[in-house]
């Protein structure tokens, strides 16, 4: 910490153990800021305190550990200028097949979990008149696909969150964006198939369930790296006016823009065909 540049613009980073947030975690470092990295398995960070960066576990849906940790980031240093809210997991399977409890526990992280770490940071930030909130949400809070309903549901949930967010905290000089990326190479895309496979791989919708499997396979060969997700955090962390969302890497500009395009059930129709 001590050879940090004094006034250093302080971020806090959720799901830094690996892929977006450990991306953007050594990214900001290499900058200039001071980066606190969170996360459960913070044994997987320990190479990050090499980078100047301060590892802390955090489980986002615990809010005592989400207020205690804001806490001592201000009292350290006395202020919070960004919070990069990127924990987040998906789980997969058929609407009928994954138990509601999988369902809730999805929102209590994907959702809850951000709006709770969100709900600590904005006193400090209204107070200071000034900050960054980064939600971190994916092309899947814009478009949908089978097995993915309760996933997207969390992401669908982080874009209208953020809207109205924005607009709330505006008159406080905070703002807030979206990160939207696309198909990126990370542990998402394999822990995804793996629950696919487990809740859906031999139920009543095994036939398409094995065909989306493979489908997310074939992602991982074309999907962009995660530092592609870390640059566009880094865009809007450093834009004066930073823009209200950024598609990032693994074509989400070209499906965002297809899903504008395209009627429902059009859309409905390529994405099944890509499961062929």
């Amino acid at each position: 910490m001590d050879s940090k540049p004094t006034g250093a613009k302080v971020v806090l980073i959720t799901g830094a153990s690996s892929g977006m947030g450990r991306e953007t975690a050594l990214l900001l470092a290499s900058k200039g800021y001071l980066v606190y990295a969170a996360a459960r398995r913070v044994e997987k960070m320990q190479d990050l305190t090499g980078f100047g960066i301060h590892t802390v576990k955090l489980d986002v849906t615990d809010e005592a550990n989400c207020l205690a940790l804001v806490s001592h980031i201000v009292q350290q240093h006395g202020h919070i200028d960004v919070l990069v809210n990127n924990a987040g997991y998906g789980s997969y399977g058929a609407v009928e097949d994954v138990p509601l409890s999988e369902a809730r526990y999805q929102f209590e992280v994907n959702v809850f979990g951000l709006a709770g770490l969100t709900r600590a940071v904005l006193p400090h930030m209204r107070a200071q008149r000034s900050g960054l909130i980064v939600n971190v949400s994916s092309i899947g809070g814009k478009i949908a696909e089978p097995h993915g309903a309760w996933y997207h549901a969390t992401k669908f949930a982080v874009e209208g969150f953020s809207d109205c967010l924005r607009m709330e905290v505006a008159q406080f000089g905070v703002k807030v964006v979206v990160i939207e990326p696309g198909a990126i190479i990370t542990e998402w895309n394999g822990i995804a198939r793996e629950l696919l496979a487990a809740t859906s791989g031999k139920s009543a919708y095994s036939v398409l369930a094995n065909k989306h499997i493979r489908m997310l396979e074939r992602a991982d060969k074309f999907g962009g790296k995660p530092d592609v997700v870390a640059r566009a955090i880094f865009r809007a962390i450093r834009a004066r006016k930073p823009a209200t969302r950024y598609p990032a890497g693994g074509g989400a500009g070209m499906i965002l823009f297809l899903r504008k395009l395209l009627p429902d059930k059009s859309f409905d129709w390529v994405m099944l065909r890509m499961m062929q």
